[in-house]
């Protein structure tokens, strides 16, 4: 009797549908849930970055009285380290983001000339801590689009290439995305 009364112990198939009915409505609500908080961290971390970004370039304007990349990071200046090499072509382009960058991560005289070494010459900066930007978190780019066209309601490019976009006149930085124009 014993015997019998152990092998009819089990589970019975309308239990087993309920518990998988129950484990389906559960994961029918959680997994959207995880979905929206990672968008939400992305959200969160290219605010940062920008918000980052933006204080180096206000301190830099309160310094030297220009946005960085508007002029040449070639130093006029004896430099007692490794010079920049950033030529700012009318602060667009290639050359004006190198100028942009070298700005930002080294020590710089009053004309924005850049040098690995601070000295006499060399006093400002550096804004930040390393000579690239961190990539937006949405297209996990980290290219920057420079242009010196002087708006204020600068927008992304329309091919939306993700990274960032930067207008060495007006020191606006954005995030290069139709959809994150807001930021």
């Amino acid at each position: 009797m014993t015997v019998r009364k152990n092998l009819q112990r089990g589970f019975s198939l309308v239990e087993l549908l309920i518990v998988v009915i129950i484990l389906a409505l559960l994961s029918a609500i959680v997994i959207p849930q995880f979905a929206a908080s990672t968008d939400d961290a992305a959200s969160a971390a290219v605010d940062t970055s920008l918000s980052n970004v933006r204080a180096a370039l206000d301190l830099y304007y309160q310094q030297h009285g220009e946005y960085p990349g508007s002029k040449t990071a070639v130093p006029t200046q004896a430099c007692g380290g490794s010079a920049g090499t950033g030529v700012a072509t009318g602060g667009a382009g290639a050359t004006a983001e190198t100028a942009f960058l070298e700005q930002l991560s080294l020590y710089t005289d009053k004309d924005g000339g850049a040098c690995s070494v601070a000295d006499a010459n060399h006093k400002y900066g550096p804004y930040i801590k390393k000579p690239q930007l961190e990539p937006e978190p949405f297209k996990n780019a980290s290219v920057m689009e420079v242009v010196a066209a002087g708006d204020l309601n600068m927008a992304a490019t329309g091919t939306d290439p993700g990274g960032y976009k930067y207008d060495s006149k007006t020191g606006k930085f954005i995030v290069n995305i139709t959809a994150e124009d807001g930021r």
